[in-house]
């Protein structure tokens, strides 16, 4: 079940591939994703000394007095060793970055998706954009007959 999307990462970048990553969490953000207070919209994922960490995202704490709540502290993903080492060598390599996809529960556990993407061309956006559009004037045609 998704809790929240980023819808911008399939807007701007074409996501080659995906993974699905743990996030370490504390008590107080779990409680707050659950009550649905996450984005995703300014968030990214950078890789340092071979380990890879959300960086940006926002979850605003729930109304809680005793702990001192940083909202957009850097998380660190947990992935498999040879998944590390694979996106490593393609962020360094070939050009690619990581961008969060969607924030989503796995059997009660948060998890992350994040995709391996390259960035859209102004040109590309457009054309992906006139493609959407046919589309749904395609679905209106159909229906209307």
């Amino acid at each position: 079940m998704t809790i929240v999307e980023n819808r911008k990462a399939s807007h701007e970048y074409f996501i080659e591939e995906r993974y699905e990553a743990g996030i370490v969490l504390e008590g107080w953000e779990v409680k707050a994703i659950r009550a649905g207070r996450a984005q995703l919209k300014e968030a990214y994922v950078m890789v340092s000394n071979e380990e890879i960490f959300l960086i940006g995202a926002h979850i605003s704490p729930a109304a809680s007095t005793h702990v001192q709540a940083d909202p957009v502290r850097t998380r660190k993903l947990l992935l498999h060793a040879e998944e590390i080492r694979r996106l490593i060598g393609r962020v360094d390599r070939a050009g690619y970055t990581l961008v969060p996809i969607d924030l989503h529960y796995v059997r009660g556990r948060v998890k992350i998706n994040i995709g391996l993407a390259k960035g859209k061309k102004q040109y590309d956006k457009r054309a992906a954009e006139k493609e959407k559009d046919w589309k749904r004037e395609q679905q209106r045609l159909l229906r209307s007959r």
